[in-house]
């Protein structure tokens, strides 16, 4: 909080517009209370996904965007995260606000186990190590050994917790502000971090892993750490996942998530944190809206066949990745810098 406060105090424009935009996402489910609109509730469910693929981002990005390492399977501490909380809660009859932490605290141990024997690998060789293991776990969820806990093929059925008597809210504006309140304590943490000695000492390491030991930084350690804290952040998106949906099941979180994971970061903007933001946004608007688009081109231009809605999401995103390669924060950044530029000549 200390280095949040003394950053707004040299750009307080900064804190301001934060504040600002966590203000208009908590105001949104309000909408609920003067409309009486069918589709509103579909509306916040979308608004919960974003926050909980942001904060999958998030890991992500604190991953390869600040510490440089390259991880195509973040599906699976997703999956561990979701399953986590959903056995607690369903077997131990741990609630809800407790079994997101723990559910943290299980993939951070995960992602430390597996940042021991990733250290001897970079680059391709991480990304292939990390690749088979978003197949891998899918697989051995499924496991009859296990079956029991997993609920196999079948996956586990949740109840989605109720709301205070206090407040006036509905289950789904309620469990918003639950991944709204989790996605806000999470951004505010991994930013302290970055503002801090380990936050500075993972960027050496991204930058230049050699000289940064020569400084007498401990890059295994680092690495690791990196690893389980960044597994962690997304095993919470994952317990999100699962109280939100009030369902788990295995093939819900195949490499096609890790994927969409790695767009989201690369859309929004690596190494940014607003990035985490959009990037969430975008995985969710796309993919939903593709279809309808795909619809409206066939209507609109007397098509004769459908054009894939995948096809209309990879089209958008080599459009981004042409003209924003450096993601829509940086594309924002750059536009606000030109802005700038022009204003004081002027």
């Amino acid at each position: 909080m200390a280095a949040m406060a003394r950053s707004w105090a040299t750009k307080p424009h900064i804190g301001l517009w934060a504040i600002g935009f966590w203000l208009v996402l908590a105001a949104l489910p309000l909408i609920g209370f003067v409309t009486e609109s069918p589709s509103f509730e579909y509306y916040l469910f979308m608004g919960q996904s974003m926050l909980i693929y942001a904060i999958a981002v998030l890991g992500l990005n604190l991953l390869i965007g600040f510490n440089g390492q390259i991880s195509l399977g973040h599906s699976a501490f997703f999956a561990v995260g979701a399953y986590a909380a959903a056995i607690l809660m369903v077997h131990a009859s741990v609630p809800y606000w407790l079994a997101i932490p723990l559910a943290g605290i299980v993939c951070f141990g995960a992602g430390f186990l597996f940042g021991f024997p990733a250290l001897k690998l970079e680059g391709h060789y991480l990304a292939l190590a990390t690749f088979t293991l978003a197949i891998a776990v899918p697989q051995l969820l499924k496991h009859k050994s296990i079956a029991g806990w997993t609920g196999g093929v079948g996956g586990v059925l949740l109840d989605k917790p109720d709301p205070p008597a206090f407040l006036p809210l509905s289950v789904d504006q309620f469990l918003y502000y639950v991944c709204l309140i989790v996605a806000m304590a999470l951004f505010w943490i991994v930013y302290n971090l970055l503002r801090g000695r380990s936050g500075r000492a993972m960027m050496a390491i991204r930058d230049h892993a050699m000289a940064a030991g020569t400084m007498g930084i401990d890059t295994a350690l680092y690495k690791t750490m990196t690893f389980g804290v960044s597994a962690a952040i997304t095993g919470m998106a994952g317990a999100l996942s699962a109280i939100t949906v009030a369902y788990v099941a295995p093939d819900s979180f195949t490499l096609q998530l890790s994927i969409s994971f790695l767009v989201g970061l690369v859309v929004g903007g690596i190494a940014s944190l607003p990035g985490c933001l959009i990037g969430g946004a975008f995985i969710v608007l796309v993919q939903n809206s593709s279809q309808s688009i795909s619809d409206w081109m066939k209507d609109a231009f007397s098509l004769r066949y459908d054009v894939p809605a995948w096809a209309i999401y990879g089209t958008l995103l080599l459009l981004l990745m042409f003209f924003l390669p450096n993601g829509l924060a940086g594309g924002i950044t750059a536009i606000r810098g030109l802005f700038s530029r022009a204003t004081q000549k002027t």
